[in-house]
């Protein structure tokens, strides 16, 4: 299994999956990790140019406009073969896209990838989108 960490250092989780520059995939065989690649995201910063959504219509929820879902589906098509993503923070909008292309968003407050790593071998990382969605 490949499970895709959303960072911009390797090391941690960003907070924010929209800004983050990139993913840090890692493949699990038999419980133990067996190889790490950092693959670089598209982020905000890749849409400048394009209008923001809150402006084009105020019946869109926010995140949810045609044109942000194809933002997102863009973001995530470097790990479409990730079955899940562990960010810090990501909007409704997103987190609904991710999970509608068949990767499990998860998002926790654990900041280490490591040990975000380690709960969710073990199945005790614990998806607080509940809490943490914006």
């Amino acid at each position: 299994m490949k499970i895709a960490f959303i960072t911009d250092d390797g090391k941690t989780i960003s907070k924010h999956f929209g800004r983050a520059q990139h993913y840090l995939a890692i493949t699990v065989e038999d419980g133990r990790e067996v190889s790490r690649e950092m693959r670089d995201k598209l982020s905000h910063t890749h849409f400048v140019t394009e209008p923001h959504a809150a402006s084009e219509t105020q019946e869109t929820r926010h995140g949810f406009s045609p044109q942000e879902q194809n933002r997102h589906f863009q973001m995530a098509v470097a790990i479409a073969d990730c079955e899940a993503l562990v960010c810090g923070g990501m909007g409704a909008g997103a987190y609904n896209n991710i999970n509608e292309r068949g990767i499990k968003p998860m998002l926790t407050d654990i900041s280490s990838i490591d040990e975000a790593l380690k709960a969710y071998v073990e199945g005790r990382l614990v998806d607080r989108a509940a809490d943490m969605l914006h």
